[in-house]
């Protein structure tokens, strides 16, 4: 009762290839399985991308703190002679 039953789209799928044909439905079929690629690979990209940055200001991050503590170290030779 009020469900969709397995005939209702069979004939909806056949009005639906009778309207468009073959060669249209599968051509929008293969479009739309370029935008899903290619919307999946720019989300890949991106995590990359900030994977990539994190990466790069994490190191920067620890060449500062060792410069830091070059600069620690030489100051307090100065101070101790």
């Amino acid at each position: 009762m009020g469900g969709i039953s397995i005939w209702q789209l069979l004939i909806v799928a056949l009005i639906i290839v009778l309207l468009f044909g073959t060669k249209k439905l599968r051509g929008m079929g293969g479009d739309l399985g370029s935008a899903i690629k290619g919307f999946k690979k720019a989300v890949t990209e991106d995590e990359e991308k900030k994977e990539e940055t994190t990466k790069k200001l994490n190191k920067e991050d620890a060449d500062f703190n060792e410069a830091d503590s070059a600069t620690a170290k030489k100051e307090e030779t100065k101070s101790d002679k």
